[in-house]
């Protein structure tokens, strides 16, 4: 496989946000998924990267946008605007204040490219004080996928023409994940240590460092049972039984984890469904290679190259796009959809190994209006067919449709 980290969906898009607008652009997503690379990617020769977790880059924090401007050097005249990179800052309680402040003062117009990249959500953490509405835009970035490994460029539609994925490739996706490092390496021992490394830095640094929360050993368990949970309607109840905590708590907890780009949950679409149901989500993990059954890691593996998808395209402006499931209470289910601007776009029902058609994707087709529906089979070869030229329910390989996905 190519030894290439950098993020090659992502690059153009960054540049495409600082030729058009003067915001902050956040650069959001997981530990190690290459946040930090792609900043650095750059030909710029003209930036400050700053790490909150530098302690020679924490005086400056401290010290306040005067002493940033300064490092910058602001005062004198420059051919092109500077790139402040701040990394890991929603770590020093003050963050927003700082952004805030500085971002008013030197960079409102345009006069520095600010790049804020974090490992916790930060457009929705709340351990500053004043609101940054307005001053920035949000990019979520994902592990790869196999349309990032397959194209260096997107087009401007939502879906690509398929493209052939190497069999060892996209084994090696599903198996280490996507990830850059043990995606790269394909060494079963670089991986399990990175992967036990990469678990104990969520739960003992990231955890510690933006919570008050102590129980990290409960908080352990309860990210193994979710792992064995994929796919499945969570009870709340249940988990908080195992866990030895109040419901509350675990749903609180559940927040955290998504906080901090572990997990993710998905929920039943209900509109123009009868007898839906109303609530119990679904959980799905950014790791899918945490996932130890085949069929749930498969499940996972298609669940994340989605998400990403709506991710990507809600951030670039192309609309409001979610990720829901299907069930009713006769049991009738398909495990996505995927929504555009409040209406159903497109199924998908994942199987491992090749099977006749469900009959429930037929059922929601009619029932959801939407365009397409596809039976997405894991353990099928590729077909250079583009699977979004059907408008009735299809199997197709999920080699070729995920190729078609960013």
């Amino acid at each position: 496989m190519e030894h290439e980290f950098v993020r090659r969906l992502y690059l153009p898009l960054i540049k495409h946000h600082f030729s058009k607008y003067r915001q902050m652009l956040f650069l959001m997503g997981p530990r190690q998924v290459g946040k930090t690379t792609l900043c650095r990617s750059f030909p710029e020769e003209n930036y400050l990267y700053l790490n909150w977790d530098n302690l020679d880059h924490r005086e400056i924090f401290l010290e306040g946008p005067k002493a940033i401007a300064k490092k910058l050097q602001l005062e004198f005249i420059q051919e092109t605007p500077p790139f402040l990179i701040l990394d890991e800052i929603h770590k020093y309680s003050d963050w927003k204040t700082l952004l805030k402040g500085f971002f008013d003062t030197y960079a409102h117009s345009g006069e520095v490219k600010i790049i804020v990249t974090g490992s916790a959500r930060l457009d929705i953490y709340k351990a500053g004080g004043d609101s940054l509405m307005g001053r920035y835009l949000r990019y979520r970035i994902h592990p790869f996928s196999c349309g990032e490994l397959l194209r260096t460029e997107i087009s401007e539609s939502l879906t690509q023409p398929p493209l052939k994925i190497e069999n060892g490739q996209f084994d090696s996706l599903l198996k280490f994940g996507g990830f850059p490092e043990p995606l790269f390496k394909q060494e079963e021992k670089f991986y399990r240590n990175w992967s036990q490394l990469r678990l104990q830095q969520l739960f003992y640094e990231d955890i510690r460092d933006l919570t008050r929360i102590q129980e990290i050993k409960q908080m352990e368990l309860l990210a193994s049972l979710l792992s064995k949970q994929i796919g499945t309607l969570l009870n709340y109840s249940s988990l908080a039984k195992k866990v030895r905590v109040s419901g509350e708590t675990i749903r609180r907890w559940m927040n955290t984890l998504a906080l901090l780009y572990y997990s993710f949950l998905i929920h039943p679409w209900k509109k123009n469904i009868t007898r839906s149901l109303l609530k119990e989500p679904k959980v799905y993990l950014w790791d899918w290679s945490l996932v130890q059954d085949e069929g749930a890691r498969s499940e996972n593996f298609v669940a994340s190259h989605l998400m990403k998808a709506c991710h990507f395209w809600t951030d670039k402006g192309e609309g409001v796009f979610e990720l829901c499931f299907l069930r009713d209470k006769e049991k009738r289910e398909v495990d996505f959809l995927v929504v555009r601007d409040e209406k159903p776009w497109f199924l998908v029902e994942v199987k491992t190994s090749r099977q006749s058609l469900s009959p429930h994707l037929e059922y929601y087709q009619k029932a959801t209006g939407a365009k397409h529906a596809f039976q997405v089979t894991l353990n099928e070869e590729f077909q250079d067919i583009d699977c979004f030229a059907y408008t009735q329910p299809i199997v197709v390989s999920a080699k070729t449709f995920l190729s078609q996905l960013v």
